[in-house]
């Protein structure tokens, strides 16, 4: 690990934490956000989804783009796009105002991960590549605990318009930054000729998919918009206690991310197996929340927060897949496809759950749109492993599911 690959990977870190603290802005400003536009569920799901949505189309042209103009650029445009939707946010006192706010976050949020992931899997060698990108997604999402309690804090103290345009001036800090400290290469002839086809093809790309579909869709949802609500209405607690258990979710997950990358790089044929036992595990325990009659008493709503927090390190697993069954010309492109199927999970799990909420206006069933979501994502989590061990059967490599991650023969053959 060279001195220079560091000091790039803590900015490019920096920057995802302040994309995290925006993306996440909007889940903790809910209810006032409800409040100050005039929304019922539909319309604050509506707000949520179209970020989200924005969000996963944009990540396989942004993921060609980085592949193309490097990340430095990326994150600089991505910062100050972001800025500007905290500025429209701030004084935006309508829905079409709203709108228009969140699609420029979700635009900004967009460019940012994809072009740190990169960062990392150009910087170090690949069997540090697991263990690096859990470390950036959990010092990112320090950005999550800024946008929970002191963001609930200042709406509290200044109000609306102080509040979001003190975080689009953290956008501003974040621009600045990328752009003194970052370098970015000249870009070789395979990275100006992304692959985005053969990304596609590979099988390994898919699995990674719908390895982040199937573990983040929860989590995501719950921290973009319905956990508050469903904490604080659905389940009665304070708003103080709402805003430490959703914090409490950022802190266990950073703790899981180490341990997942660890065990990700130590044990590569069992990534599948570690993927299905986190979905699993998120199920069984929203089961035995929504089936509690009445409020479910607090120890078990910590262990839903304790789960959900597994649920973030775990998706992160699908961005090793795309790693291992791509060469770094077109790691872009298929970080994206990956990134863009989690983030489409996400984005369907809110709007289910708004419309439930309209119509049946009881949480209980709103939050059981999940399991039809669980299941498909497992389903195909089974089927693409299935597809890239025989690929690998075929390049008689002898290397299990996922073994090739340093072979340049799988990473430049398309799947069958």
């Amino acid at each position: 690990m060279t001195r220079r690959a560091l000091i790039f990977w803590v900015t490019g870190v920096l920057a995802y934490f302040v994309a995290v603290f925006h993306r996440q802005s909007l889940g903790v400003a809910s209810l006032e956000a409800a409040a100050r536009l005039d929304l019922g569920a539909s319309g604050l799901a509506t707000l949520a989804m179209l970020q989200l949505l924005v969000y996963a189309v944009m990540q396989i042209p942004v993921g060609v783009l980085v592949d193309r103009l490097g990340s430095k650029r990326m994150l600089v445009i991505g910062a100050l796009v972001m800025s500007c939707g905290q500025v429209v946010f701030a004084f935006a006192d309508d829905l079409l105002l709203g709108l228009a706010a969140r699609m420029l976050v979700g635009a900004g949020d967009a460019m940012t991960f994809i072009s740190v992931i990169r960062l990392v899997n150009l910087s170090f060698p690949p069997r540090r590549n697991p263990v690096m990108v859990q470390l950036t997604g959990l010092i990112g999402q320090f950005g999550a605990i800024a946008s929970t309690v002191p963001i609930i804090g200042s709406l509290h103290a200044y109000g609306w318009t102080p509040t979001f345009l003190a975080a689009a001036a953290l956008g501003l800090v974040a621009t600045v930054l990328v752009a003194a400290v970052l370098r970015d290469g000249r870009p070789s002839a395979v990275h100006r000729a992304p692959g985005l086809k053969a990304a596609w093809m590979q099988p390994g790309t898919r699995l990674g998919m719908w390895t982040h579909a199937a573990t983040q869709c929860s989590a995501a949802a719950f921290m973009l918009l319905w956990g508050y609500p469903y904490l604080v209405q659905g389940q009665g607690l304070a708003p103080a206690t709402a805003g430490v258990l959703l914090s409490t979710l950022t802190v266990v997950g950073m703790i899981c991310g180490p341990i997942l990358g660890y065990l990700a790089g130590r044990f590569p044929l069992r990534r599948s197996w570690l993927v299905l036992g986190i979905t699993g595990a998120t199920a069984l325990v929203w089961t035995a929340v929504l089936l509690w009659p009445g409020r479910a008493p607090l120890w078990l709503l910590v262990a839903l927060i304790v789960v959900l927090a597994s649920n973030g390190p775990g998706s992160m697993i699908g961005f090793d897949y795309a790693r291992t069954f791509n060469p770094a010309g077109r790691i872009g492109a298929a970080t994206g496809i990956v990134n863009g199927g989690g983030f489409l999970a996400s984005m369907s799990v809110i709007a289910l759950v708004g419309v439930a909420m309209d119509l049946t206006g009881d949480y209980h069933w709103a939050m059981a749109v999940q399991y039809p979501v669980w299941l498909l994502g497992a389903v195909q989590v089974l089927r693409y492993r299935a597809k890239a061990r025989r690929l690998l059967a075929q390049l008689d490599e002898g290397l299990g599911e996922v073994g090739g991650a340093q072979q340049g023969a799988l990473r430049a053959q398309p799947a069958d």
